[in-house]
Formats: C-alpha cells, sequence, structure tokens
C-alpha cells in the first residue's frame, strides 16, 4: 500500500487568516509540501494540470515533477490528473519518459478529462468527443511506450508512419498509468480492458457511485483474464467547501499494480496542518487492515 498527497494548485484565501497567496508563494508552497510529504514518510506527491485561474498547477506537469525529482529520494511522482483530452499524445510519450529518467523511474501518470469544460475550444478540441478523445489518445499513447516503430492512424491527429518516441521508456518499462474518472463507465472499462490502475474520484458523486464504478472495473478486469493482485482498498476522494477538509471513504476495490503490488491513495489536504492528517489517516487504515469499519475519517 501507497498514500500520498496531491494538489491542484488552486490560489485560494488562507481561511486561518484571510490572506490569499500570491501565485508565486502558491507554486513554492507546492514544492514545500512535496518536500514535506517525503519527509514525513509518504509515498507519493501528484499534481494537477491547469490552464486557467484561480489555479498555478503546472500547465506541463512533468516540469514540476522533474524539479522535484532533484529535490527528493524515494517519493513517487505522480499527475492529478494530466489531460488526455487536450494534450497530443505524442507530446505526453515524450514528457513523461524524460521525467521518467530523471526520476530515476519514480513517475506514475494519471489520465483525465478534466472538470474545466472551456479547456476543449483552447486548445482546438469539441467536448462533445471527450470520451472519444480520451480513448483514442490513450490507444495512441500506449502504442507509443510499447513499440518502438509506429504506423498509427485515428480520427483526431495526423497520422503517424514509422514514428519512433523518444526517449524510450526507461528500462523499457512505461510510467504505471491510471485512469482516472469521476462518473464516466466508460473510463472504468478502459483501465479495465489495458490492465491499468483506475481511480475514482467522489468528488460530485454519493459513495453508491463509486461502488458501481469500481465493481464496473472490477467485473471488466475479471473478464479480460488479468487476475487479481492481493489487497482490498481504494480511496475516494471529497473536496468540501473549498477549505480543503479532509474526507476519506472506504470502498472495495483490488490493488493492480503488477510492477509494485500496492495501491496508490491520493488525499487533497492544506499544508498546515499535513502531519495531523496524515497521523489520522495511517491510523484509520491500521485500524481497517485489522478489520475495522471502512467509512469516513
Amino acid at each position: 500500500m501507497q498514500i500520498g498527497i496531491f494538489t491542484i494548485g488552486d490560489v485560494t484565501t488562507d481561511p486561518t487568516n484571510g490572506a490569499i497567496p500570491s501565485e508565486h508563494e502558491r507554486i513554492k508552497n507546492t514544492v514545500a509540501i512535496a518536500k514535506k510529504a517525503e519527509e514525513i514518510g509518504l509515498d507519493v506527491f501528484a499534481t494537477g494540470e491547469h490552464h486557467n485561474p484561480p489555479f498555478v498547477a503546472p500547465a506541463s506537469p512533468p516540469i514540476l515533477m522533474a524539479y522535484l525529482a532533484a529535490q527528493t529520494k524515494n517519493l513517487i511522482l505522480s499527475t492529478a490528473t494530466t489531460l488526455i483530452t487536450t494534450n497530443d499524445p505524442v507530446r505526453i510519450a515524450e514528457d513523461y519518459a524524460f521525467a521518467q529518467h530523471l526520476a530515476d523511474g519514480r513517475v506514475d501518470l494519471m489520465l483525465g478529462r478534466g472538470n474545466t469544460g472551456p479547456v476543449y475550444p483552447w486548445f482546438g478540441k469539441d467536448i462533445r468527443q471527450g470520451i472519444n478523445l480520451a480513448l483514442e489518445n490513450y490507444n495512441l499513447l500506449h502504442s507509443l511506450w510499447r513499440e518502438d516503430v509506429v504506423d498509427w492512424k485515428g480520427k483526431f491527429r495526423t497520422p503517424l508512419q514509422g514514428f519512433t518516441s523518444t526517449p524510450r521508456p526507461l528500462d523499457e518499462v512505461p510510467p504505471f498509468v491510471w485512469h482516472g474518472s469521476i462518473r464516466s463507465p466508460e473510463i472504468a472499462e478502459q483501465a479495465a480492458y489495458y490492465g491499468d490502475g483506475f481511480f475514482h474520484n467522489n468528488i460530485f458523486w454519493p459513495a453508491s457511485h463509486t461502488r458501481q464504478m469500481v465493481a464496473l472495473y472490477r467485473e471488466r478486469f475479471e473478464h479480460r483474464g488479468l487476475g487479481f493482485l492481493v489487497g482490498d482498498l481504494a480511496v475516494g476522494i471529497r473536496h468540501d467547501g473549498g477549505v480543503h477538509v479532509v474526507h476519506v471513504q472506504l470502498v472495495h476495490a483490488e490493488q493492480l499494480l503488477a510492477q509494485r503490488n500496492i495501491a496508490v491513495h491520493l488525499v487533497h489536504v492544506r499544508v498546515d496542518g499535513l502531519d495531523e492528517i496524515v497521523v489520522n489517516l495511517l491510523r484509520h487504515l491500521r485500524h481497517v487492515e485489522r478489520g475495522g469499519s471502512g467509512g469516513g475519517i
């Protein structure tokens, strides 16, 4: 099992003192959060991708990940999420493989469609094609990381002929991919089809929907004949009222990381009070592992 923390880089009022950090301060604080995460023994730090205020999460997360790779030794660096719909999969393949080399393999990739509708036309995409973009773009990304020479033709970008993405993934093992979703069963199907991880965020939906999505993922994963690994925990995230209060619900899921035999748990918290929140989460997870209830903290 791994426990981690993620940020979406939001520049918001500090509820404890009413101050609003500058963009520079928020960016520097993001680095401080990641370093603090490693200091207190967390396993993962993840960053969102945003292109609009009030967020300063990087438009290109590999920039931050590469910087953090030089500031940390053990922390796995991930995204939460990278926009598979509006980014060119060729650039994703190249940039994240490069970051993977700089971090000596400590890079995961979580893909999503985002929750900011206007981002689609900003990058020349049609939001009505969101699911199709996610499916086609990942199909290409998957091939680019596994085939030395790619011939490819799709609907949403120019064809590729005899193309090789560089650098190649470190030791020919691509970064582990999570498919993130709030409401779309097609994404759960996609994750199961490729044998990848599925990350469900219950930010807008009730726990019953989360259970349905995870159950679908498990069913389709089993149907693919890929088998299960040990473990029965996944974490849904709820972001309450813009104050970044943590509310964690545990729902049944399988640990699917063949490379690491773990599941990643990402929690959105403020930098102040981090130690206390993490201690509470660790205590709760230990209680669940001993057979206790899986309710919220």
